[in-house]
């Protein structure tokens, strides 16, 4: 009950309110209040209901257990989040993640965070343990194979959960997440009209985050927004450029190397000082993946120095320890981008080729991997 006390005198401090104010409105003495603050009594149960109506709170509230059960929930929260980021690309503690994340769920039943945690270990674990699978269309396209991604428990489950949680799931960062996650798990499992339909309630690319941010200033402000605005989009535009090369099995492998190529020097263009710090790591995904293709040319020794260029880039990416300014003009202003996997990054290259899923990979890797050096590049990633 000491806790009680300084929960009242918390509450009456906030609200500016005075030991006889509180007194006179609940029909004690004003010394009564003051033995309740400072742990020596308490107030009678039957006052309890009338001290939180006072303060405007509920009587969890008045007796701390809300803020206790917010900051555990945010602490396990935190913890399913950081466990499902070390799992990206490889599973490492899968397992353990989904099991917290379950077990919170039965300690705080129906919460949203942890609903969504959830959810997001689900959609990750499809990829970590069973992966992505595409399948070549009549026309030449590349299509993902929905029967085979149909039948993933993890994305199943995941899909149902998303569903259920954006009934509730008031708007903001959370929300975003879950309709991106969504979204792909849709186009995964084939259900293209439901995708269609979570798109047409979003807004357009001028009304996203990113953009509308640099409304919310002006000068050196509006300038650094501007700068991570173009960082994000210089993200989503490569990543994209990545897709169209990826899906479009029509292009010849040497177009599609050469279009890899540009989306590598478009970094170049904003970051024209070189110092691409956590972006390093898109641009590696990118050189591994042109690899691939300059293989498919038989630009042999091209090939091996994309490998080298995607080690140089995971070797930055995993030496950006802590964050800096940039030095581009373009970007000086602008808040650098933070992000970690929680290991390092270039060991993974090989075990992670191409990074994304192309046709004929294992026959690609088969045939690289003959190669002397291939197992010299190999041991460089493990020396990085």
């Amino acid at each position: 009950m000491i806790i009680l006390g300084e929960r009242i005198k918390e509450l009456r401090q906030r609200d500016g309110r005075t030991q006889d104010a509180l007194a006179g409105e609940i029909g004690v003495t004003a010394q009564a209040v003051s033995r309740w603050e400072k742990g020596i009594c308490y107030p009678d149960m039957e006052l309890i209901p009338s001290i939180a109506n006072y303060f405007g709170v509920s009587i969890d509230e008045l007796f701390g257990y809300e803020n206790e059960r917010a900051k555990k929930i945010d602490a396990v929260f935190e913890r399913i989040t950081e466990m499902n980021r070390e799992n990206n690309g490889i599973d490492v503690s899968m397992d353990e993640c989904i099991l917290l994340a379950r077990e919170a769920l039965i300690e705080f039943p129906a919460n949203d965070k942890l609903t969504f945690a959830l959810a997001s270990a689900l959609f990750n674990a499809g990829y970590v343990r069973r992966g992505e699978h595409h399948i070549k269309g009549a026309d030449g396209f590349d299509l993902y194979d929905v029967e085979r991604h149909r039948s993933y428990p993890e994305w199943q489950e995941a899909i149902k959960l998303y569903e259920k949680l954006l009934l509730t799931l008031n708007s903001g960062e959370l929300r975003h997440q879950a309709l991106q996650e969504l979204s792909q798990l849709y186009k995964n499992v084939g259900e293209h009209e439901k995708a269609a339909r979570l798109a047409d309630t979003a807004p357009d690319l001028s009304a996203s985050k990113p953009l509308l941010r640099i409304h919310a200033f002006d000068g050196k402000e509006a300038v650094a927004a501007s700068g991570e605005a173009l960082m994000e989009t210089l993200f989503c535009s490569t990543d994209l450029m990545a897709a169209i090369v990826r899906t479009d099995r029509n292009l010849p492998p040497k177009t599609a190397a050469m279009l890899l190529g540009n989306a590598v020097a478009m970094f170049g263009l904003v970051f024209t000082e070189g110092d691409f710090g956590k972006m390093s790591g898109t641009m590696a995904t990118l050189h591994l993946l042109r690899s691939y293709y300059l293989w498919l040319s038989d630009e042999r020794d091209a090939a091996f120095a994309a490998l080298d260029a995607a080690l140089a880039c995971a070797k930055t990416y995993d030496d950006q320890a802590s964050v800096r300014a940039y030095s581009s003009p373009l970007l000086r202003y602008a808040k650098p981008i933070a992000c970690s996997l929680g290991r390092a990054f270039a060991p993974e290259l090989p075990e992670l080729w191409p990074f994304w899923d192309v046709p004929g990979v294992e026959q690609v890797k088969r045939e690289l991997q003959a190669d002397p050096r291939w197992t010299e590049w190999v041991k460089k990633t493990a020396e990085a």
